[in-house]
């Protein structure tokens, strides 16, 4: 990594954040890592839901078309133009490489033309900083509860080295042996004729029926890892059983009960096991399950009975978001860390191995 000391303009760093690790185009301008200007997010969703999923090359195409409109309209929306920026930080794993490779590039572009530093920003990393956007932002140690489409985690977050206010550092405690939850939820709400992403609806449905749910065992490995593929296998077992039986209709939304009471129940037990086991008191939840309001309510719950204080992403900063980025890269363009021009996107990234590097 390179050192430096960014720029500040006008007695406050801004630094705009660029995401475009899967399926949302985003940029979002943050002020010292806390306080959100703007935050642009062009979703994709729409566009794959067609398919039931992503397509990788048409992912990097939208996103190549939609970056410079969503980056002007998030200096807009800050009332700022490029001038005013005093750096620039894009996601550069994990997710799918040719979308990567579209905010990555463009990022180190603008920043060179302005001559302001650039970091690259690890994708997990700012999901866990995504709860810490806003006033009154918990301090570390805390345990942090990863839980989206492609990663089920739990870390040990800590606080920098001396200097480095702010900037959160990790320790892998347990995570999926297989299928994330968000993954799951995809694919289970396939089955049950939800459009991709299936998750907010499946969440609704199962929250909204106040019948019998169908039963599914929890998936409890040992330790603090979790595994969903068994419970994905159960419940497309079960919809074919109903299907035959023609009871499918009728049990659609006990099915989606089900299923969710198992995957909110084992998430709520591992993160509180995880407290726990490291002693500490302190919980936050970061990525695009943060926004199931059954964790939710939940988590909350199970956790105050603990004496746990959780915290959760902001709705609108659970799901991919430029926001979280951009709050992360301004942690770590302080501490004086920037990244080479001759880095490269990584599908594989893990938390670990840090950011920018």
């Amino acid at each position: 990594m390179l050192k430096s000391a960014p720029p500040k303009r006008g007695g406050a760093l801004l630094v705009l954040g660029l995401e475009t690790s899967c399926d949302e185009t985003a940029a979002a301008v943050v002020e010292d890592g806390r306080r959100v200007l703007s935050d642009v997010v062009s979703s994709q969703a729409a566009f794959f839901s067609r398919y039931g999923g992503v397509v990788p090359e048409l992912a990097g195409r939208n996103h190549a078309a939609r970056i410079l409109p969503v980056v002007r309209e998030s200096l807009r929306l800050a009332g700022i133009v490029y001038g005013d920026l005093g750096g620039v930080a894009a996601t550069y794993g994990p997710g799918l490489t040719g979308a990567l490779l579209v905010g990555l590039n463009f990022g180190k572009a603008l920043a060179a033309g302005l001559g302001v530093p650039f970091v690259g920003v690890n994708h997990l990393a700012a999901h866990l900083q995504a709860p810490l956007l806003g006033e009154d932002p918990p301090e570390p140690p805390f345990v942090g509860l990863l839980v989206s489409g492609g990663h089920t985690a739990l870390y040990e977050v800590g606080p920098g080295e001396p200097g480095q206010d702010g900037l959160l550092r990790f320790r892998l405690l347990g995570e999926t042996l297989d299928d994330a939850a968000g993954e799951a939820y995809d694919k289970v709400g396939r089955l049950l004729g939800i459009p991709y992403p299936a998750g907010a609806a499946l969440d609704e449905l199962a929250r909204s029926f106040s019948g019998e749910a169908e039963p599914f065992t929890r998936p409890l490995p040992e330790g603090l890892d979790f595994s969903f593929s068994g419970l994905k296998t159960a419940a497309a077992r079960r919809v074919a059983e109903l299907e035959g039986e023609g009871r499918l209709e009728e049990r659609r939304s006990a099915v989606a009960a089900g299923f969710q009471a198992a995957v909110v129940e084992t998430l709520a037990e591992k993160a509180l096991a995880a407290c726990r086991k490291i002693l500490l008191k302190k919980l936050v939840v970061g990525g695009g399950v943060a926004a199931n309001r059954g964790l939710r309510e939940l988590l909350s719950r199970r956790a105050a009975e603990e004496g746990i204080a959780v915290r959760f992403a902001p709705l609108e900063y659970a799901m991919d978001n430029a926001a979280m980025v951009a709050a992360r890269g301004y942690f770590l363009l302080a501490a004086g860390t920037t990244s080479p021009p001759e880095l490269e996107a990584s599908a594989c990234l893990e938390l670990g191995a840090g950011d920018g590097r």
